[in-house]
């Protein structure tokens, strides 16, 4: 069974990331991964364009340099850009020297080709090494989420997913997407539908 919505004992239990934000506020944060990627992040940027909304993309280093122009479109469009480390590694992976330096090998991309230094970080997989969470907490605030789109898990339904997020989705919400190639079909059919409901609902999109 897929969780559309991270229990409230996982925010308990990890008490430094960011899983939502204050609830007492009708905005949520749209948030993408894995970008940036033609066909996949051009449209999630018109989309929101359409609709005046503002998203965080966490971005991987390494799509950064392939689409220069891309990331930096992003950035024009006046949303918020998060480090999602050079090559998409996985925490529980990878050494703990390994994975500090693709973050930073990240955050130079970013520097160099978009112009920005964040200071939001958001692990690939959503998997840490306890060294490395304590290294990146003195460096980053570090994002989670409390809602999941699941355009990344294979034989789900977009419409399913609607059905659920739009469920799931409440003041404060922090909503994962991600924009690459494999959530591509998945994105095209359900994000227009959602963001509508956002709006109809009277939800405004903050940024991390």
């Amino acid at each position: 069974m897929f969780l559309y919505k991270v229990p409230d004992i996982v925010n308990w239990f990890y008490p430094d990331y960011i899983w939502h934000k204050e609830r007492t506020s009708s905005r949520i944060y749209l948030t993408f991964d894995d970008g940036p990627v033609p066909g996949a992040t051009d449209f999630v940027l018109e989309e929101l364009g359409k609709r005046g909304m503002k998203a965080t993309f966490f971005m991987v280093g390494e799509n950064v340099s392939r689409h220069p122009d891309l990331a930096r479109e992003v950035r024009k469009e006046g949303h918020r850009i998060g480090n999602h480390t050079q090559h998409h590694l996985n925490g529980a992976k990878t050494t703990t020297k390994d994975y500090l330096r693709d973050t930073y090998d990240c955050q130079e991309t970013l520097i160099d080709i978009v112009g920005v230094n964040p200071m939001i970080f958001r692990p690939p997989y959503g998997r840490l090494r306890t060294p490395q969470k304590k290294a990146l907490l003195s460096k980053y605030d570090i994002v989670f989420w409390d809602v999941l789109a699941g355009d990344f898990r294979k034989g789900l339904l977009p419409a399913k997913s609607l059905r659920k997020i739009m469920q799931k989705t409440q003041n404060g919400s922090v909503i994962l997407f991600h924009d690459q190639t494999k959530t591509s079909p998945f994105i095209r059919k359900m994000l227009p539908d959602f963001l509508d409901y956002i709006a109809s609902s009277g939800y405004q999109t903050g940024l991390l």
